[in-house]
């Protein structure tokens, strides 16, 4: 281990510029970069889209030996390896989806020195004869991509990663890299000791995603704001739509189908075979909406997803962070937009009791849902918040979000808090939202007429708002934690011992107001970074994306593995004339020039 030299610095700068078609680094690649050459450890957090792959990719090219890559995913890899072939980069992956002899011929060309970047999975990783591969092989690093996949409180939990210590006792003198873009401090310690990282150098990027507009919205049905929002924003993009459950997912995709908006499935309780198809249309074709659980996003790579919406609350902020930031890899404007309900925070707290973890694992999850809940009902700055979860500040509001755009109103609300806590009280502490809101508007409903609650002091009190207001308001005292839904129950609300201070009207409370979104208030996505094509570029720019799609078909590939829809952009803006001029497109390596180059330019000579 040492310092790294200028020439070997150098050598990682080329690759950048000849093989991969960037011209300087960005956030913390150099360093990172050598840290790995010095054969020094590292953890690196950065957000998606920000360059995590090139950290380890780079330093494996110019090393002596093989960069072995642990990747949670099949497909994945398969997506990294096609990209990198196509860069004419040395790579190739071990998995089951290989016949005995192509993984022969892997194995051999790894042993023969033929490699620059090997991608295996943890579980492959694990097994004795790919340890005893290994040991035959000389080796440059090891990277493993996804390392929140170590922690036991995370969303994505693998328990193969808790095992993958052992590179660091087969194998002392190489370079080990964790890179993850989803870690709070938890997280981040987590990681350290279980990969046996207390040595490493520690780079920790900025979670920002400027490009992303965060919405967080609980008025009306789902359904119709999603369709609102899409029509509104999306009308032909690709995007993802996360749901709580197999059949809200299914019940989605048909919903969108009859819409005419072309949506995909994706959940546990599909054929893999569907899966897989499924994802790979999601990959190669565009306009596409992949309704989805949380098994799908992993890993994927698209980086034109425009949009990510959940119909449901999520688990966590480091779940919602994850998945969200599938959205705009590219660095182009994105939306993440989410609706939620009082039924979605009754059910993750249900399934968290009934759950065989360790009570301190349920206290730890449960604080962890309350905090995203916060990020849902707060009326300030939502990135802020979103940010100071992960322990970074940010100094003045994004101007990005749904809060910041169109600041909610608030109001002392005091009397309308006593009222709701009044009339769960009154009821029994028993009856779910739905009954607490027809008592507090004084509706004439059988049950509230057999139970003789239409005599309550508080029965029709709350006539003043509307149902959908009431709602609104105790979705907003339960996430202050002054109501408690409880699943064993029913659902029934009853008040936490925080509910006597406003009972008594020791303190006051301020809640936001409902404000109905109307078409002026759009929560377009905006970003600084120019997005938009002169009118006369237009039809050149839909000609570039056709020759790479019907490139792309050819070799049974996503189009963006040819080229990103930033360097058909840029071509479209700049219209390079000949190959040297294709030096100045971002995204145009070598090999790529070699391939492609002339297949554009005759594109673009058409319209010059």
């Amino acid at each position: 281990m040492g310092k790294v030299s200028s020439a070997t610095m150098q050598s990682a700068q080329q690759l950048l510029c000849d093989v991969f078609g960037y011209a300087d680094f960005r956030l913390h690649q150099r360093d990172v970069i050598a840290c790995l050459l010095a054969g020094q450890d590292a953890l690196c957090l950065m957000p998606t889209g920000g360059g995590k792959s090139l950290c380890y990719q780079i330093p494996a090219m110019v090393m002596d030996g093989v960069g072995v890559i642990i990747s949670p995913l099949i497909a994945l890899m398969q997506d990294q390896v096609s990209a990198l072939k196509q860069l004419g980069v040395r790579a190739d992956f071990l998995n089951s989806s290989q016949t005995q002899d192509q993984q022969d011929q892997v194995k051999h060309a790894l042993l023969q020195g033929q490699l620059d970047l090997l991608y295996v999975s943890p579980e492959r990783l694990m097994t004795g004869a790919m340890l005893d591969l290994l040991g035959r092989t000389n080796l440059a690093l090891f990277a493993i991509d996804e390392a929140h996949c170590v922690s036991q409180w995370g969303h994505d939990f693998r328990k193969e990663y808790q095992q993958l210590s052992v590179l660091h006792q087969r194998f002392p003198d190489t370079p080990r890299l964790a890179v993850t873009a989803t870690a709070d401090a938890r997280t981040r310690t987590e990681i350290i000791t279980e990969l046996d990282l207390h040595n490493a150098r520690r780079f920790i990027a900025s979670f920002d995603r400027p490009n992303i507009r965060y919405a967080i919205t609980d008025e009306g049905s789902g359904r119709e704001q999603l369709w609102n929002f899409l029509q509104t924003e999306h009308a032909t993009d690709s995007g993802i739509v996360y749901c709580l459950s197999r059949n809200k997912v299914e019940d989605i995709t048909r919903w969108l189908s009859q819409k005419g908006r072309v949506a995909l499935p994706y959940h546990a309780g599909l054929d893999a075979k569907i899966r897989q198809h499924n994802q790979s249309r999601f990959l190669r074709d565009e306009g596409i909406i992949m309704v989805a659980t949380i098994a799908f996003g992993m890993g994927v790579d698209k980086p034109d997803v425009r949009f990510v919406a959940h119909l449901n609350l999520p688990k966590s902020i480091e779940s919602y962070y994850q998945e969200t930031g599938r959205a705009g890899r590219d660095g182009e404007a994105a939306n993440a937009w989410m609706h939620y309900g009082i039924n979605d925070v009754v059910m993750q707290r249900k399934w968290l009791e009934q759950s065989d973890a360790a009570e301190h694992h349920k206290q730890v999850q449960c604080q962890k849902l309350d905090a995203l809940l916060g990020l849902c009902e707060m009326t300030t700055c939502r990135r802020q918040s979103l940010l100071g979860y992960f322990d970074e500040a940010l100094r003045e509001p994004c101007g990005n979000c749904d809060n910041c755009l169109h600041p909610p109103k608030t109001f002392e609300a005091t009397h309308q808090a006593q009222l709701a806590l009044s009339a769960i009280y009154r009821t029994g502490q028993r009856f779910g939202a739905v009954y607490i809101t027809e008592v507090l508007t004084g509706k004439q409903d059988q049950r509230i007429l057999a139970n003789g609650h239409d005599h309550l002091q508080v029965f029709g009190m709350g006539k003043d708002h509307t149902a959908l207001q009431w709602r609104s308001i105790l979705r907003q005292l339960i996430a202050r934690n002054l109501i408690v839904a409880d699943p064993e129950r029913h659902n029934g609300l009853r008040l936490d011992t925080s509910a006597r201070p406003v009972l008594r009207g020791e303190i006051q409370i301020f809640l936001r107001t409902l404000k109905k979104p109307s078409r002026k208030n759009s929560t377009k996505a905006t970003t600084s970074i120019p997005v938009d094509l002169a009118p006369g570029d237009e039809a050149l720019w839909n000609a570039l994306k056709a020759k790479r799609l019907e490139l792309a078909k050819a070799q049974s590939i996503p189009p963006y593995i040819i080229f990103h829809d930033k360097t058909l952009r840029q071509m479209a803006s700049d219209k390079p004339l000949c190959a040297d001029d294709l030096d100045s497109i971002t995204g145009i390596g070598q090999s790529k020039r070699e391939r492609y180059g002339q297949v554009f330019l005759d594109v673009i000579a058409r319209f010059v």
